[in-house]
């Protein structure tokens, strides 16, 4: 079974910088695409940044510019984060697609406040 485990949230100043990390089970390699999602109370699941194995990476147009997705030549995935904003507030979720398989981590909470 394929794990997927988010470390890194916190809370942070606006303005400020933050990375999470999210380690597989297996390596990032032997996904389709991996990346990031967030989600904020009473609104659905949205993605962030997503990284295909093939093509660039794609990112909400509210983050570009701010956020980078990458990953290591083995099982981590990271997502840095700048100019944090309030609005960027939100529980964020590690994502990986294995054909028609999708995988969660269980979410890592990030709040920007002063």
């Amino acid at each position: 079974q394929v794990q997927l485990v988010e470390s890194g949230g916190g809370l942070v100043q606006p303005g400020g910088s933050m990375i999470l990390s999210c380690a597989a089970s297996e390596s990032t390699f032997s996904f389709n695409a991996v990346g990031w999602y967030r989600q904020t109370p009473g609104n659905q699941r949205a993605m962030v940044a997503v990284k295909p194995n093939w093509g660039s990476s794609y990112y909400v147009d509210s983050v570009k510019g701010r956020f980078t997705v990458s990953r290591d030549n083995a099982n981590t995935v990271y997502l840095q984060m700048n100019s944090l904003k309030p609005e960027d507030t939100a529980v964020y979720y590690c994502y990986g697609r294995q054909g028609e398989r999708e995988y969660w981590g269980q979410g890592t909470q990030v709040t920007v406040s002063s």
